[in-house]
Order: C-alpha cells, then structure tokens, then sequence
C-alpha cells in the first residue's frame, strides 16, 4: 500500500509540473516574440540611422557627369573669436569646387544645359556656405562643408541631379 501511495504521490507531482511547465512556456514564448520583436524594430532603427550619416547616392562613374567651376575661388572665411573676446585676423579659403551629376537623373537634362548660365549663383551659394564657417570650423570639417554646399544646391535646383560636391584642390590661409 505504501509504494502504490508513494506511486500515485509521484504521478501526481509529475503531472503538477507538466502543468507549470507548459504555463511558463506559453508565458515566455509570447514574452519572447515581443522582446524579439521589439530588438528587431531597435536593429532597424539603428541601421536606418547609421546609412542617414551617409548621404552619398551611389552612382556609377559611367553615369556621372562633372562640371567644374571654372575659376578657383578665394573666399573670406568667419572670423573667430578668441578666449579674451577678441576677433582673430581675416582668413581666406581657396577652393576648387567640383560638381558631380547623375546624368540617369530624370532632371539631368533640363539643368544640366544650363549650368554655365548659372555659374554665378552656384558660385554664390558656395561663397555663401564657406564664409559661415572659420578657419578652424572649415579645417576640421571639410565634408560637413560639402555636405552643406550640396544641400543648398539641391534647395536651388529643387532636384537631386547633383550627387556629390567635390573640392579638387583647397588651400587656407
């Protein structure tokens, strides 16, 4: 009688934690999908970030087009300010600019005819970015640069056609 009790005592406890078991499955597997779910989503958002940092269109070089600014420009750089509060000596920036087309681009052909009439406004807005910056600011930073001197293009062509500002030479001084 005492090993049919103790038999039954442990099929009993047997079944008990069949049960648990199966209760803490069904909880950590709904736990686990979310939290996968949720590590997924944070992946994503992380690499969307990190190819934000890369602005840079891929275009091949058989579809890129350069134009380049005829003259090399010589422009006023920010003066800085020292720790005694006292604004530094002017400092100039020579820089050849290059500007890179994507000729596949559906507005390539409508803007690209006119780049030489408009030499003069692409000039200013280049002028205009580089002389918000001094000489340390442009040293240190030359692809947030050309990062801006992209952006304004784009913002006067309204178009994506150019890809990439490039400066072929730049001296300061």
């Amino acid at each position: 009688m005492k090993k049919n009790l103790m038999s039954i005592l442990i099929l009993a406890l047997l079944v008990v934690n069949i049960v648990l078991t199966a209760i803490m499955m069904f909880s950590v597997t709904g736990a686990m999908k979310s939290t996968t779910a949720l590590v997924g989503r944070i992946a994503a958002v992380l690499d969307l970030e990190l190819n934000l940092g890369d602005d840079e269109t891929e275009v091949a070089i058989a579809d890129s087009v350069t134009y380049d600014i005829a003259d090399t420009m010589t422009i006023p750089l920010k003066r800085a300010v020292n720790e005694e509060g006292v604004e530094e000596d002017q400092r100039y920036a020579m820089v050849a600019v290059s500007i890179l087309m994507d000729k596949t681009n559906k507005d390539y052909k409508e803007y690209a005819e006119t780049m030489d009439a408009n030499a003069s406004v692409i000039k200013g807005e280049i002028i205009d970015v580089i002389s918000s910056y001094t000489l340390d600011e442009f040293r240190n930073d030359t692809d947030g640069v050309r990062e801006a001197i992209l952006a304004r293009l784009r913002k006067v062509y309204n178009s994506d056609f150019i890809y990439k500002v490039v400066f072929s030479d730049w001296k300061i001084g």
